[in-house]
């Protein structure tokens, strides 16, 4: 051989020699092999490796690190190794020189050697310029180095004391020198440097320290340690996290992806258009170009366009920007599929090593180390894998939300139109989502078959042909599941449905909870979402039987595989003896089959899913954006002229491809005009608005703008923020400006309102009048008239009066309209003392010169005038100050739960399965895993017969009892499946009734606290995850956690010397495990807490994108936008470290049972079978991935198990009072006369808030009409809710017909006195439905209803009559049509009182008019009490009762308070009445 030539003549000094180095108990390698091999493999690594990092550190330069301690010492002593590797050339150099004939490795080794240090020096020194802190590629060396020396230092301490010979003392003086160096070198290689100069992180105040953190702490996730101590400690704050790696930051990642996108779109799209028309054709065309010619211009370009039209790849750009850095995930993963193998591998060597009893024992240690070296690589190898890709997954994350929010600024009107808010919503969290799950699987589609090759092809070597019959197994186990998966898609598609039906049901029962409370209908709408959730329910219960048999194909799967192939393989032959190598290597080769065959169809799915998300994607990143560029914005400097405005023969179109909206527009606005722009309805005057503000399409002209523009959008656009801010809009306060505006706005009354003045936070609640106000035109500089998308005409009011052109027209429609309407509506809104209700014009107070109120009514078919803006959502409107500053803080947050969940929220969630059932399915799983062990352990009985005649005897008995014990297993499986999976819909169906019932029975005043999203989320979220999660995971959990005990019974039973170390690394692993979780919980919350603002601030942007692109502020928003996804993802991060940091302490917790196990085997071979070491070991081989799955489940299961907690919660509120009490029912006939008598009555909205109504004492006879006035505030409203005890009273009582109201049932009491509310509420439903919810009135009842109200006719011309079905909230009526079924519910329902809550906004007065006939007629014998906002209405009323401050002031017929000159009089002076 050559190398035995280098190391001297032949055979005097040979490579390599099995005596010496294996069949031996005291091992060593050759003198040749260790001067060639052991020095040159260190060397060749780094010098393999130093052109590759050369060039990665040449590309990625993170500053300089100044010289340190660290550095220098490892300097010198990569050149003191220099010098002993030369000092052994040069001593060999003497020796030659002497006459010595020396064998040419001694100088050829040294000098590599020694070129090598140099090398490593040179690296040390690149790595502190191009600032690496520390390096994996010399921690690597100097470990290698380290263990090739190990050998060579072992082999010449034993030549030393074998021999008392010195000859080579010079040599081995230099060797213990080179050894304890390298040493050394290795310990400081572990170490981290200083943070290079001009480091980002210097001026962090919370860096990750995952940048500064060494090598070893890097592979070992440990530098997150300090984070999940802190967490462990004390719940984690927001300002506990990190800062992100600059790497994963928005403005590093989403500029590179819009970047690569915008290239690929460019490279995909045809030909630029100009090539297309010939010259001729664009001379020809006319300036005020038709639609005809753009539809030819369109011809032509089809015509001569490209065929080769592509869609840009938006897969390929992902893959430009993520796939470098993904490309590392290959390695890693292709790395770890091959280790996989190792450990089967060894099993085999460890059960010969068994068998053979002459075999030395250093043997059996060699292969115990090399089985846990082994299994603690691959989990290093997997961990980084796993880190790699979800760090991946996270910035593909980022980049598309941020993609698709810097789109959303820029599309076109029309992109918007074919793309709803929900939708583009979705493409941020649904999609965005998609890509990060499969970050994490997509490396699968090429690992998993390669998975499967490798472990058949052991397979193959072990067993033969037998192996088909499991694969046959496995296969027709594939097209089994791939039906179950369709299935569950089908079902999972009904119970979407379902499901969505009920939260929009619910939804509606939540929002409009207090019409239901009045009309006293819970018990009906709660018949309508049981029917829903029933047929929900019985979908459920499909899928949960569809998931039991899934569980029993996944666990029986690998049993009947195995029980297959040993079965065929012991019957075809009588010479196949089953020994423990063939068997428990084949079980720990099925085992891992077992995982890509499980896992492949749910990659498929995934990718599917993720490439239906990658095309909505691209399509709405493809969508047209608007051209800024199409209007020219001058600033005030460079402007020439003195027009502010200037447009020339301008057409725009809101949709390319469309019919232009405005024709040939040529107009100039000079500076400092103001310009009215008047015109019928529909006719483009807001069209116009939009088209100076480039919203619009240019098709042809010119348009330049003078200086900065402000725009007022027509439905008000309120940022989620504080007053304050959304006044300056991002600009900076300048407090004499500010104050300024602030008056001129007349803002200052509304302040003085507010809780915290122009701090208080707004939400998006805010609803705000729009009129169109004539009345103002004469004081406009210039009118702009519009018809049909042209400029009619122009000029001044008196100007255009005297043309009598389309505008006087105009004028004379609307301005009758108007003098009614102010006639009648002598107040409009809500009328404080001393403050007149205000008009918001367009989102401004208008006020005319006279400080009179100017009409307007809204451009839409109902002349109604919007809803006045309501800011509390209390019933406590605005009745006293203090009460709503309450109010402010009133809506509670959804609270999240902190520290551990308590174990009677298990005991809850048991209860709710039924506890006879809990503890079947647990004894069911115990049966199982009993069953599952016992076949096992038949096993190895079965491996460890003696074989006779070249066979085993028993066979058959053997075999049939393996079988009999896997059926049992099988039918346990499927056993717990089944009682889990009922039982989980049993637990669904009980907690779904309980907290419906529970909320409905809840008392007004917790609707108000509550946001209606908390309650939402209840029954979306929440219930969800007890429908469809919890099952599963139990099913998970329980499955993990008796496996381990299992695996640890069997290894006890074994080797019972492993009690001594299962207990204390159990202790550990309990530990590691509750330190992780205490973190991991507070993590996921921070994450779930920030990853609400990305959405409601992007919901925002999508309202407001007109307001943002006028006021050119979309960096900003860009920028906001960015630091809501950085923020969030700060809480993702350590969150996926620290799952990392978990598994990794884990699977060293397994890796130390399979080293136990294996250890021990060895130890106690000459006592234990060849059959019991197969099986602990295989046993503890698969410890390790479950002991892993056990704690994500258990974790799961505490996130999950919160669900229940969180639906029991409402069960612990106050609840209103009894709806029916049969003891003190009212008769049927009661109340017949209608008399109402308040007796010293006060009413309080809390028990630490002061009275809204005192001492009230006043009698209301059967059959009168009473008006109720004053101010706001004064206390009208809180009467209704006193009578219908809404709220119940403070003091006093109400007496109605001689009978208490307090006494009685709540629906006994609502169900006989009826209400018009303020406003109309419709449900979704039929008409029918909205009129008598529990169809206890015939059709001809409704008919007359309906015709009473003036309804009959619009229904009778419906298709579908009483059938017609209504939208969410009645939206596919008019509010006046609203309004009137409101009165059709009161007239079929014909009690003896009617309370009427008059609407706050001016409804038409037709409606109005209508609604106030109809109850002077029909309800002439009934007594009415009117909350009058609008004097006129109850002029004619029997009596009025005056309200102020919560007390009756005056009370009287109108006639006489008017005389009386007192707060009447005054209230009628200011509606213009007297």
């Amino acid at each position: 051989m050559a190398l035995s030539g280098l190391c001297g003549s032949e055979g005097s000094d040979p490579f390599w020699d099995w005596n010496v180095t294996w069949h031996t108990s005291n091992p060593d390698f050759t003198k040749c092999f260790q001067n060639t091999v052991l020095m040159w493999v260190p060397c060749c690594y780094l010098w393999i490796c130093f052109p590759f990092y050369f060039l990665y550190l040449s590309h990625h330069d993170r500053g300089y690190i100044q010289m340190t301690h660290l550095n220098k010492a490892k300097t010198a002593l990569g050149f003191l190794l220099w010098i002993v590797c030369w000092a052994d050339l040069f001593y060999s150099f003497w020796e030659r020189s002497q006459g010595k004939l020396l064998p040419p490795v001694l100088l050829v080794s040294p000098t590599l050697l020694g070129i090598t240090m140099l090398l490593a020096t040179f690296l040390i020194q690149l790595e502190r310029r191009k600032g690496v802190q520390s390096s994996g590629i010399m921690l690597t060396f100097w470990l290698v180095a380290l263990l090739c020396a190990l050998a060579i230092f072992r082999s010449r301490i034993m030549t030393a004391l074998k021999e008392a010979t010195k000859d080579n003392l010079f040599r081995d003086v230099t060797f213990y020198l080179y050894f304890f160096l390298v040493l050394i070198q290795l310990m400081l290689a572990c170490f981290s440097d200083r943070l290079p100069l001009f480091s980002e992180t210097i001026n962090d105040p919370n860096p990750c320290p995952e940048s500064g953190a060494s090598f070893l702490s890097r592979i070992t996730f440990w530098w997150i340690t300090g984070l999940v101590i802190r967490g462990y400690r004390q719940p984690l704050e927001g300002s506990d996290l990190w800062s992100l790696n600059k790497e994963d930051t928005s403005e590093q990642i989403v500029p590179v992806l819009v970047k690569n996108w915008r290239k690929e779109c460019a490279k995909s799209r045809r030909q630029p258009v100009k090539m297309v028309y010939s010259s001729s054709k664009d001379a020809a065309k006319p300036k005020g170009s038709s639609k005809l010619d753009v539809s030819e211009e369109a011809e032509a370009l089809i015509v001569k366009s490209p065929v080769k039209e592509r869609d840009p790849s938006l897969f390929k750009v992902l893959y430009k920007t993520f796939g470098p850095y993904f490309l590392m995930s290959f390695l890693f993963k292709a790395l770890h599929d091959l280790m996989m193998f190792a450990g089967p591998e060894i099993l085999k060597l460890l059960i010969n090593f068994v068998n053979e009893k002459q075999a030395p024992d250093w043997q059996g240690y060699f292969y115990t180390a090399l089985l846990f070296v082994s299994a603690c690589l691959q989990t290093l190898v997997l961990h980084q894998y796993f880190h790699i890709c979800f760090v991946s997954g996270m910035r593909i994350k980022t980049a598309v939300i941020g993609a698709v929010y810097r789109k959303a600024l820029v599309i076109t009107n029309s992109a918007r139109r074919s793309s709803t808010v929900g939708e583009i919503v979705n493409l941020m969290s649904v999609d965005a989502q998609r890509f990060m799950d499969l970050a994490t699987y997509i490396n699968m589609i090429w690992s998993a078959p390669l998975q499967v090759i490798l472990a058949l092809y052991l397979l193959w070597l072990n067993l033969g042909p037998s192996v088909l019959a499991g694969v046959a197994v496995m296969i027709l186990m594939v097209p089994f599941n791939a039906v179950m998966a369709m299935k569950t898609k089908t079902y999972q598609v009904a119970h979407m449905k379902s499901k969505d039906n009920r939260i929009k049901l619910m939804n509606e029962i939540l929002n409009g909870i207090k019409v239901l409370k009045l009309y006293a209908w819970e018990l009906a709408f709660k018949d309508k979402v049981m029917a829903i959730r029933q047929e929900e329910l019985k979908v459920l219960k499909k899928s949960a039987y569809l998931a039991a048999v899934g569980t029993f194909t996944w666990v029986c799967t690998p049993f009947l595989v195995a029980l297959s192939t040993f079965a065929v393989y012991v019957t075809i032959d009588k010479n196949n003896v089953l020994d423990a190598q063939k068997a428990f290597v084949s079980l720990a080769l099925f085992n891992i089959l077992r995982f890509p065959l499980n896992i492949l169809p749910m990659v498929i799915s995934s990718i599917v899913q993720a490439s239906v998300s990658l095309k909505r994607l691209r399509i709405f990143l493809s969508h047209e954006e608007l051209e800024p560029g199409s209007i020219e914005r001058q600033t005030v400097k460079d402007a020439a002229g003195t027009n502010s405005i200037t447009v020339k023969n301008a057409t725009f179109t809101w949709a390319r491809g469309e019919a232009p909206t405005l024709n040939g527009i040529t107009f100039s606005v000079p500076e400092g005009t103001l310009v009215a722009v008047v015109g019928q309805v529909g006719c483009g005057k807001s069209s116009l608005l939009s088209a100076l503000l480039a919203e619009m399409d240019k098709l042809e002209g010119h348009v330049t703008l003078k200086g900065s523009v402000a725009y007022i959008p027509q439905q008000a656009w309120i940022q989620n923020n504080s007053l304050r801010e959304n006044i300056l809009f991002g600009r900076q306060l300048r407090e004499q400006h500010y104050k300024a505006v602030i008056e001129a706005c007349a803002l200052l009354p509304d302040l003085e309102i507010l809780p915290s003045g122009d701090l208080t936070e707004i939400g998006e609640k805010t609803r705000i009048l729009v009129t169109h106000g004539i009345s103002y035109l004469p004081q406009v500089d210039v009118i702009i008239v519009m018809t049909g998308g042209k400029i009619s005409e122009m000029g001044s009011y008196q100007e255009l009066l005297d043309r009598d052109g389309a505008f006087a027209e105009f004028l004379r429609t609307y301005a009758s309209a108007e003098q009614e309407s102010s006639e009648d509506d002598g107040l409009t809104g809500l009328s404080g003392p001393g403050k007149e209700a205000k008009q918001m014009e367009n989102g401004m107070l208008v006020t005319d010169a006279s400080g009179k109120q100017l009409q307007r009514q809204l451009s839409s078919s109902s002349s109604y005038s919007g809803d006045v803006s309501k800011l509390h959502t209390s019933t406590s409107e605005l009745e006293k100050p203090s009460a709503q500053e309450e109010t402010w803080k009133l809506m509670e947050a959804d609270k999240a739960q902190t520290g551990q969940v308590q174990l009677s929220v298990y005991w809850d969630y048991m209860k709710a399965i039924g506890l006879f059932l809990s503890f079947l399915s647990i004894f069911l799983f115990l049966c199982n895993h009993v069953s599952s062990l016992a076949s096992n352990y038949w096993l190895s009985l079965w491996t460890d017969d003696p074989v006779v005649n070249g066979t085993q005897e028993h066979t058959k008995v053997r075999l049939s009892v393996y079988g009999a014990l896997g059926i049992s297993q099988g039918v346990a499986v499927f056993g717990y499946s089944m009682t889990v999976s009922i039982g989980g819909v049993f637990a669904s169906r009980r907690l779904h009734l309980d907290l419906l019932h529970n909320v409905l029975r809840s008392p007004m005043s917790f609707f108000e606290r509550t946001p209606s999203g908390n309650l939402v989320n209840r029954f979306s979220k929440e219930l969800d995850t007890v429908d469809s999660m919890i099952p599963q995971v139990i099913k998970m959990f329980m499955g993990s956690l008796f496996t381990v005990l299992g695996s640890c019974v069997l290894i006890l039973l074994a080797t019972p010397i492993a009690a001594v170390v299962i207990p204390p690394l159990g202790l550990i692993y309990f530990f590691v495990q509750r330190f992780y979780v205490a973190s991991s919980r507070q993590l996921k919350r921070l994450e779930s807490v920030s990853r609400s603002p990305i959405y409601s601030h992007f919901n925002e942007t999508l309202l407001g994108v007109s307001v943002i692109r006028a006021f050119e502020e979309q960096e900003r928003f860009i920028h906001q936008s960015d630091l809501k996804v950085d923020e969030n993802q700060k809480a993702y991060y350590p969150s996926i470290v620290a799952n990392r940091w978990l598994a990794v302490r884990l699977e060293c917790v397994g890796n130390c049972i399979v080293l136990f196990a294996a250890l021990f085997a060895v130890i106690s071979r000459h006592s234990l079978s060849a059959g019991l070491v197969g099986l602990s070991v295989s046993y503890s081989l698969q410890i390790t991935s479950y002991l892993n799955w056990l704690v994500r489940m258990s974790s799961e299961m505490e996130t999950n198990i919160v669900a229940v907690e969180r639906l029991k919660e409402y069960s612990e509120t106050k609840k209103e009072a009894a709806w029916q009490i049969q003891e003190t029912a009212p008769p049927s006939t009661w109340p017949e006369v209608g008399r109402v008598e308040f007796r010293d009555y006060g009413l309080r909205y809390r028990e630490d808030l002061d009275m809204v109504l005192k001492h009230i004492n006043v009698v209301i006879e059967g059959g009168e009409k009473v008006g109720i006035v004053g101010r706001t505030g004064a206390g009208k409203s809180s009467l209704t809710l006193g009578l219908f005890r809404i709220n119940e009273s403070a003091e006093g009582e109400i007496i109605i017909d001689g009978i208490n109201i307090a006494k009685i049932g709540l629906h006994n009491l609502r169900f006989k006195i009826t209400i018009i509310p303020q406003d109309p509420v419709l449900f979704s439903g039929s008409l029918r439905m909205n009129l008598d919810p529990f169809s206890q009135y015939s059709d001809e009842d409704v008919w007359t209803a309906l015709e009473l109200a003036h309804l009959k006719g619009f229904v009778s011309g419906l298709p579908d009559k009483l059938n017609h079905e209504c939208a969410e909230g009645g939206e596919n009526l008019s509010i006046g049509q609203r309004q009137l079924v409101c009165l059709a519910r009161a007239l079929l329902r014909k009690t003896k009182i009617l309370v009427l809550d008059e609407a706050t906004a001016a409804v038409d007065l037709e409606t109005d008019d209508l609604i106030q006939s109809t109850i002077r007629t029909q309800f002439e014998d009934c007594t009415v009490l009117t909350i009058a906002h609008r004097l006129n209405t109850i002029m004619d009323y029997t009596r009025v009762i005056v309200l102020d401050k919560g007390e009756i002031r005056e009370c009287g017929p109108p006639s006489d308070l008017l005389q009386q000159r007192g707060l009447f009089y005054s209230m009628a002076k200011d509606a213009g009445l007297v």
